[in-house]
């Protein structure tokens, strides 16, 4: 069914609930905001008139009536007190809310970064949906596109990227009795590859998490996942995938599927789509919000890595 709105002509939807169940308020105003609806009065939203806002509106109307409410949709002209171009304003004003929700998140993301790309694909995703209800094309959007640009453009210039080209295997000795050195702030790529060092490279490693606008490398240090970092993105590869190749770990069946997980939650290009991978996402988001502390969250996050191995690593061995 076409979203065009069609000339002038507004479709409205007049209700009133029910006091009980006082959740359905709320699930309906929720369905309202979902289709892109606009309040005129407190029981009187409107859209602009198509098909598919028809067809919106109407399973509204169903469900309000089954729940006890009462519910009326109309097609109406507006006459006098407000003027079409007065309503396309509130739609407007609407989506540039969104836009500018979208752009200022874009801008954090820069500011603090560099961006995942889960979150660069969220971002994608909630423009897409805010576009979809975007009926008179708000200016916003402009807005909204230029910094979801900026965004892309950066990812692809990931200060943790590496420029030079691909390093071959490292030796095993190089890789002992160092300090290992990252970006703080630790998420999925660089806590993954913090657990591997300690638990297949160096169990005796030490760990620095530095800002990597000004940390001068030192004698003894290893860097990972920042910027002309010894070990870090290459290629299509997370830092996670690199650290394996380079320290000659991809034989392990165990890891080599966690790697796949963490490639696809840090660049978010669902390469692999592992079914695992939200499940040890939402772990890994877990452990960030409990605690702001890099060594924690290493040590939180080291036991479920523990164990997803164990689990990969037994699956290949009962084929």
């Amino acid at each position: 069914m076409s979203s065009k709105p069609e000339s002038s002509a507004w479709l409205a939807l007049l209700h009133q609930l029910p006091a009980k169940p006082p959740y359905l308020r709320v699930k309906i105003w929720r369905r309202l905001q979902g289709v892109g609806a606009i309040p005129l009065k407190n029981a009187v939203h409107v859209l602009p008139r198509s098909a598919a806002a028809e067809g919106e509106f109407r399973e509204l109307l169903a469900e309000i009536t089954d729940n006890g409410g009462e519910a009326i949709l109309i097609e109406a002209r507006l006459l006098a007190g407000q003027s079409d171009s007065e309503v396309r304003g509130l739609f407007d004003a609407a989506r540039d809310a969104d836009y500018e929700e979208i752009a200022d998140t874009a801008r954090r993301l820069m500011e603090t970064g560099p961006a995942s790309g889960t979150d660069i694909a969220k971002l994608h995703k909630r423009m897409a949906e805010v576009g979809r209800l975007d009926f008179f094309g708000a200016h916003g959007r402009q807005q909204a596109e230029a910094a979801l640009a900026e965004l892309d453009r950066q990812r692809y210039q990931h200060p943790d990227v590496s420029r030079a080209a691909t390093q071959g295997p490292a030796e095993t000795s190089d890789l002992l009795g160092k300090t290992w050195v990252t970006r703080s702030g630790i998420h999925v790529d660089r806590i993954a590859c913090a657990w591997l060092i300690r638990r297949f490279i160096d169990p005796q490693a030490h760990f620095r998490f530095v800002d990597a606008r000004t940390h001068e490398p030192a004698p003894g240090e290893l860097r990972f996942d920042m910027a002309d970092a010894e070990f870090t993105h290459e290629g299509d590869r997370c830092s996670f995938e690199t650290l394996l190749l380079r320290a000659g770990l991809t034989g392990d069946p165990g890891l080599q599927a966690i790697g796949e997980i963490i490639h696809d939650l840090d660049i978010g290009d669902s390469k692999f789509g592992r079914p695992e991978t939200s499940g040890l996402g939402a772990m890994l988001s877990g452990v960030c919000a409990s605690t702001d502390d890099d060594l924690q969250r290493i040590s939180f996050a080291g036991e479920a890595l523990n164990q997803f191995h164990a689990y990969f690593s037994n699956r290949k061995s009962e084929r």
